[in-house]
């Protein structure tokens, strides 16, 4: 990776966000070709618990705890006929197990009672489950479905975009709008997964390598 700007190119960190984002989004986009969901999943219903589950959870120990998990429950109603606590005994790797075991469960009932045992495929309808904002509605809907309503804003998607100058906003549902304004609609999907990976190895919470950034040029936030 370099961080040294093309040469010949005038943007800088100092250019308007409008002038900046898409040369940073076309540098971040080649760098992480091959970015994607890294919690494992077969089914849609895989996929809504996955993504519960990886709240305040690294992916690794999620699918670790789903390798088994996804063997023993296998319909809305496995998570909802089994105790509460032996659901909650299975998940407790994953953290916060007694809050995301109500909301498996209570997302579980809802799709029984109203959407026939199945996940529904629609922003509006999976905002209507416990236990799904839209960041894990659109993880959802683009992972499981193949449809693209927004863009997810992880710890991981709201640290960069403060930091590349996308957005000031806190509130992810507020970053996720300044998000859809910059990024291009056919990359919202991959976008996603190329800022998270792009978080996780170079533009860490604590210690992010700026001297190998390949945006580093173009980031307000650089300490190089």
């Amino acid at each position: 990776m370099s961080g040294t700007a093309p040469k010949g190119s005038k943007l800088t960190r100092d250019s308007p966000i409008e002038k900046r984002a898409p040369e940073i989004i076309r540098i971040l986009s080649a760098t992480y070709p091959q970015a994607k969901v890294a919690l494992n999943f077969s089914t849609p219903l895989e996929m809504l618990v996955a993504t519960i589950l990886s709240a305040q959870c690294t992916d690794e120990r999620v699918n670790q705890v789903t390798a088994s998990l996804f063997q023993k429950y296998r319909t809305c109603e496995d998570y909802v006929k089994v105790p509460e606590a032996e659901l909650a005994a299975d998940i407790k790797p994953t953290g916060f197990f007694n809050q995301k075991t109500r909301a498996i469960r209570g997302a579980c009932q809802r799709m029984i009672d109203v959407y026939g045992g199945q996940v529904p495929d629609t922003m509006e309808d999976l905002l209507t489950l416990p236990g799904v904002a839209r960041k894990t509605a659109n993880i959802v809907l683009g992972n499981a479905f193949g449809k693209v309503e927004g863009i997810a804003v992880d710890t991981h998607v709201r640290r960069l975009a403060e930091r590349l100058g996308f957005s000031t906003e806190k509130d992810p549902d507020k970053v996720e709008r300044d998000l859809m304004r910059l990024v291009p609609r056919e990359k919202w999907f991959p976008f996603t997964y190329v800022l998270i990976d792009h978080g996780r190895r170079i533009c860490t919470a604590r210690n992010p390598k700026c001297e190998i950034c390949p945006v580093n040029h173009l980031c307000p936030s650089s300490r190089v």
